[in-house]
């Protein structure tokens, strides 16, 4: 006999994986063919809202990763700040979408971005904030164990977290890069050496690290980390 699939979730939708996913307002959530200036508005969009999301996921791992830190339990901060690196690959891979979308297509659709920008981004500016809280919960954890990182000794799950975190960095700046590049291809944003260009300022981020301490420390160091980066996230 078949089995019933008749929902018995609450919501709108007419099955459970509808509603549990809210399948009808997240494909609601792009402009309409009638509303678009340009066709590619709508890879435009797919590509920044899932961008959001895979920043919210990330945001809510690096979070847990600086609680589980502050617990001194370094091995499951390494275990979820993995996942956050992994989300924000994907984040990066999915900007290669943007090689079909031509220069003047993308001049075409933006007037309708308005004074939109990356920049404004929340779900970067919150993986910002947490990378420094982190970077600081680290430095905590060390200083109250009175150590550095080529004072631990090999095996502890310290040096694995600090390994995370360089990796977390690279990531990140792997995302900026490919960003860069699509800012320049794409977006209108050339390289014309003025301090206060859009591309300028990309490209000054690529190099951006959260824990600049930790750069040179794969695998050991003598040096202490400091209590959070010098280095200011724009």
């Amino acid at each position: 006999m078949k089995r019933d699939q008749s929902p018995v979730l609450p919501g709108d939708g007419p099955t459970d994986y509808a509603r549990y996913m809210r399948t009808g307002e997240l494909l609601d959530l792009q402009r309409r063919p009638e509303e678009v200036l340009h066709r590619d508005e709508l890879l435009f969009q797919v590509v920044h809202q899932s961008t959001e999301l895979w920043l919210k996921l990330a945001g809510a791992e690096l979070s847990a990763a600086v609680a589980r830190t502050e617990a001194a339990d370094p091995a499951a901060a390494a275990e979820l700040l993995a996942r956050a690196t992994l989300a924000v690959r994907l984040v990066t891979d999915q900007l290669t979408m943007f090689d079909h979308l031509a220069p003047i297509d993308f001049q075409t659709m933006q007037p309708a971005l308005g004074n939109g920008s990356g920049a404004e981004s929340p779900g970067w500016r919150q993986v910002a904030s947490v990378s420094r809280q982190l970077g600081r919960a680290f430095a905590g954890q060390l200083a109250d164990r009175g150590a550095t990182l080529h004072t631990l000794p090999p095996t502890d799950p310290t040096r694995r977290l600090a390994e995370a975190m360089a990796e977390w960095d690279e990531q990140v700046s792997r995302w900026r890069a490919r960003h860069y590049q699509v800012a320049l291809a794409v977006g209108g944003h050339p390289a014309d050496g003025s301090p206060s260009s859009p591309a300028t300022m990309l490209a000054k981020l690529v190099e951006h690290r959260f824990f600049p301490e930790l750069r040179p420390a794969r695998p050991n160091t003598d040096t202490p980390v400091s209590a959070h980066s010098r280095s200011a996230e724009a």
